[in-house]
């Protein structure tokens, strides 16, 4: 059986566990506090030496880390991850978007506010990365308004990758109201009979 090794209220976390959910696979969560510095611990850094959570350990005890590529390997094989090299492609470019134009922004804005208080000292980097999350959900929306999935008409590994922090953008204090697109889309994520809360 996995295991994961994560926060439940991590959207990179829940990306994996939603994909576990998805695929019907059993796994063991093995909860992992990143206030406290457990990701820091020789005993954490021996499973993954960046210190970061999510970690997916295999049955042979060998580990993957880094949210996406785990999506990745659990997804081959699966109607989650399109054959075809050009989707397939497209699957790869909206993860890399997630990482670097979508995730820097809404996760952080949602961590600045939902882990730490929205402390006085981060206020103005706070309001920075919510301007930049609205610069990442404007592409999604025009995506979103021409195909009912990131990447055409199923289901798969890029709207898990978005989805995870998307959904509770406004932790963050980000108005998803303005975007019927993205909303209708999380709505037709939720709807799959295996899906799952992040705290569920």
């Amino acid at each position: 059986m996995y295991k994961v090794y994560g926060d439940y209220r991590s959207g990179n976390c829940y990306k994996v566990k939603l994909m576990l959910n998805l695929l019907g696979q059993p796994y063991e969560w093995v909860p992992v506090d990143i206030l406290k510095g457990e990701t820091r611990t020789p005993e954490f850094l021996e499973k993954n030496p960046n210190g970061k959570i999510p970690v997916l350990e295999l049955d042979d005890g060998s580990c993957l880390w880094e949210s996406n590529a785990i999506l990745n390997f659990l997804a081959e094989g699966t109607e989650f991850l399109p054959t075809e090299p050009r989707l397939r492609t497209q699957v790869l470019q909206w993860q890399f978007f997630e990482q670097y134009s979508h995730e820097p922004y809404v996760a952080v804005a949602r961590f600045i506010k939902l882990y730490l208080g929205l402390p006085e000292e981060r206020r103005a980097e706070f309001e920075e990365k919510r301007k930049g999350s609205y610069k990442a959900l404007d592409v999604m929306e025009r995506q979103l308004l021409r195909t009912p999935y990131l990447v055409g008409d199923r289901y798969s590994i890029a709207d898990v990758a978005l989805y995870a922090y998307t959904h509770v953008a406004h932790e963050g204090d980000i108005d998803l109201q303005g975007y019927p697109a993205i909303c209708a889309w999380m709505d037709r994520v939720a709807s799959h009979p295996r899906h799952v809360t992040m705290l569920g």
